[in-house]
């Protein structure tokens, strides 16, 4: 069985009649389609009025429906439907306000697609307010018909009302118009109704006020009790000519069109006709308004809202004239290429969906064709495309404008950050070749803390605690990790570790950092004038927050002769600094330190150099990315000092990699070392209490070392030494490996 159709009367203000019309439109309908017709009260406002018209003593309402958990079928509808003996099958609102406002109009949306299934025809009252039972009701809606009556305000609301529907994607051919009350005489006829809402009427029914009110005191429809009334005929009419001309069935077939989602990847052909309406929207749309006077949107809210609402409006206004046969053969097309426009045009276009999706944690543009995106670590092309390299350009404008940066063919490259803090990269022709690319890094809307990092698996608790442990005591850290590995990200998570009473300063090409404490004070680098004046560089911001009183200094990241002023600063007294450096492993991480030391040009020795990181730097936390798209802290690595004209490390906790699972998925642990950082006397003696159980593997049982080995790091001492973790006098476990090794390696079972 097909499909039945579904009528929703409404009305742009009280007291047109659409009540009235609703209920015997339904009765006239079960006599000219010879069928069973549903009528439904979704009148918020006026709840029970029908129960007064249709004269239907009511068992059960919306609510008993809405609240019913099982499939809706030709039996148990009949447990809900208040039948009459005329054919109509009528629910209707309770009579309690409360109650009719708590119904749930997305389980009402639900049911209304069971109903379309047994009942051939359903006609709905939605009232004048738009609430969300009357939406749901549009929604559905096969037709949605409008009560006008012949006066100048119910006029001019209704063509405002005609106006939103449409600028929310309704199709003009499901919108049709009534006029009620009709008097002959009067200056406002069928005609002047349908030139000024720009469509024939589709009904007349003439003023029969006696009429209606007698029907009204009886408890029974007009077309029942009055069938020769001015007010029934043009009733029964309206039914005949629903029927009989098969308006019902042709607008059925916009709606079944409608249903069918079109996919999102279209052949060649379709999508060089979607560009091209598109392009013809964009150019009418630059001529009706002035998109780039945004005055102060960006400010207010409400003013976002506005425009965005009067710029859709002229969207739809530019589609009804264009001839999109063949192009938008739905409503959801129509809404599709509505939201593209909009997008394009007020906000980053295709980027918007993305953006939203929480799951894409990176997006990458690289031409108007090609847009790929990171999700679950894993980098997919989008089916999504711009319509042109302009309209690339334009979001790279609308993006760096905002943060008071520029891009042009002198300057091709920028740097720049979204409101929602996001980081954004973008260079355009004649230095990318293919066209505009964005690449744009999102960062999660909720702060992580250690404690997500535990959960997802790229830390262990014991590494956690260890890592609050060296923030709070002051130990200047240096995130160390390749591109897209998470360095950002765990240096916000570090940064959460500092106590809320010590100032922090940070310095940013672009300020990604976001710390929960109060007292911070951010710094951005700023690009040159158009006349090559005024550039401020990080470097330079590292030397103003020298002078700023601060007791955190955090640099998001050295690239360059920056490295030396933070390293100056880790060690003359801004203890519990924190920087990041692009690196393979904290071995490397040391010799890129050494080299863009010597970008600053101040002509130290490389060994002057090393013996200033061994000083200034206390920890490195390498951070990578796995094969699997996994993000994992591989080592936390303690800088001992200087051996020789080497600088020894000394791992703490690593990752092993064991195996790779069925999903393909990376498998491993995360190993404690046994060794105990030479910090944490220091923190001892300080009154601090640090577990030591945090440098030990939890493993229930330890086999034992075979025989001659020496024992396993954090293993019980042999013989009569005392048990514990904690090393004998002298610290052997501390004394720098010889022939400048930096880690020692346990001994394997």
């Amino acid at each position: 069985m097909a499909d039945g159709h579904i009528i929703t009367v409404i009305g742009a203000k009280g007291g047109v009649g659409k009540s009235q019309v609703a209920a015997n439109l339904a009765f006239a309908l079960t006599t000219e389609s010879r069928g069973k017709v549903l009528l439904l009260d979704f009148d918020q406002k006026a709840s029970g009025d029908q129960n007064f018209i249709t004269g239907i003593k009511v068992k059960k309402t919306l609510k008993d429906l809405v609240d019913f958990s099982g499939n809706i079928d030709a039996k148990s509808i009949m447990t809900f439907a208040n039948p009459h003996p005329s054919n109509v099958h009528y629910i209707g609102l309770p009579s309690d306000p409360t109650v009719t406002d708590s119904l749930n109009a997305e389980v009402m949306g639900k049911h209304l697609i069971a109903l379309k299934k047994l009942y051939p025809i359903i006609v709905i009252d939605a009232g004048s307010d738009m609430g969300a039972l009357a939406s749901k009701a549009l929604e559905h809606a096969t037709l949605i018909m409008t009560i006008v009556t012949p006066d100048l305000l119910a006029l001019n609301q209704t063509k405002r009302l005609s106006s939103d529907l449409t600028s929310m994607m309704f199709p003009k051919e499901m919108i049709h118009f009534v006029l009620n009350q009709n008097q002959r005489g009067l200056p406002i006829s069928a005609d002047v109704v349908s030139k000024t809402l720009g469509k024939n009427v589709l009904g007349v029914i003439n003023k029969d006020e006696q009429s209606c009110a007698m029907a009204l005191n009886q408890k029974k429809p007009a077309v029942l009790v009055l069938k020769n009334s001015a007010f029934s005929k043009g009733i029964v009419e309206l039914a005949r000519k629903l029927i009989q001309r098969g308006v019902l069935s042709q607008l059925g077939k916009i709606k079944s069109q409608g249903s069918v989602v079109r996919k999102d990847k279209l052949t060649v052909k379709e999508e060089n006709v979607w560009k091209a309406l598109k392009q013809r929207v964009h150019t009418g749309l630059l001529d009706k308004l002035n998109l780039k006077d945004e005055k102060n949107d960006k400010d207010d809210p409400n003013l976002k809202v506005i425009r965005r609402e009067k710029t859709k409006k002229v969207i739809v206004e530019i589609l009804n004239n264009e001839d999109t046969k063949g192009v938008l053969n739905s409503q959801d097309d129509r809404t599709r290429i509505v939201k593209e426009i909009l997008d394009e045009a007020l906000g980053l276009g295709p980027l918007e969906d993305l953006l939203a999706d929480a799951s894409v944690s990176e997006i990458m543009v690289v031409g108007p064709e090609k847009i790929y995106f990171e999700k679950s670590g894993k980098i997919k092309k989008s089916e999504i495309t711009f319509s042109d390299n302009y309209r690339v350009l334009q979001v790279i404008e609308r993006i760096v404008s905002k943060v008071g940066r520029r891009i042009d063919e002198k300057t091709p490259y920028v740097d720049a950050r979204l409101e929602d803090g996001s980081r954004v990269h973008a260079i355009i022709p004649p230095s990318a070749i293919d066209g505009c690319c964005i690449t744009i890094r999102k960062f999660p809307e909720e702060r992580l803390t250690y404690k997500d990092l535990v959960k997802f698996g790229s830390i262990n608790q014991n590494m956690a605690d260890f890592l609050k442990i060296a923030v709070e005591g002051h130990r200047n850290i240096i995130v160390s990790g390749g591109t897209g590995s998470g360095k950002t990200t765990l240096i916000n998570i570090l940064g959460g570790f500092i106590q809320s009473n010590e100032r922090i300063i940070t310095c940013e090409d672009s300020a990604e950092l976001n710390f929960p404490q109060d007292h911070i004070v951010r710094l951005e680098t700023k690009p040159p004038s158009l006349e090559g004046e005024g550039e401020v560089d990080i470097r330079c911001l590292v030397k103003q927050c020298l002078r700023m009183r601060p007791d955190r200094i955090v640099v998001g990241e050295c690239r360059g002769g920056e490295t030396l002023d933070m390293l100056q600063a880790m060690g003359t007294g801004h203890d519990g600094s924190l920087t990041t450096v692009h690196s393979n492993n904290p071995k490397e991480c040391i010799g890129r330190i050494e080299t863009l030391v010597q970008y600053a040009g101040a002509g130290l020795t490389a060994k002057a150099i090393r013996e200033m990181i061994a000083s200034a730097v206390h920890l490195i936390i390498q951070q990578s990315r796995l094969d699997d798209g996994s993000r994992k802290v591989t080592h936390i690595t303690e800088v001992g000092g200087m051996q020789g004209d080497v600088v020894t490390l000394q791992n703490i906790f690593t990752f092993e990699q064991k195996e790779i699972d069925i999903n393909g998925k990376i498998v491993g642990d995360f190993l404690a070392s046994g060794f105990i950082p030479k910090f944490i006397e220091t923190l001892e003696r300080k009154g601090w209490n640090i577990p030591r159980g945090i440098f030990r593997n939890d493993t229930p049982t330890r086999k034992a070392p075979p025989s001659g080995a020496p024992p396993r790091p954090g293993s019980r001492p042999q013989g009569n030494k005392p048990p514990g973790n904690r090393p004998p006098s002298g610290r052997p476990s501390n004394r720098p490996p010889s022939k400048g090794v930096p880690t020692k390696k346990p001994v394997k079972k």
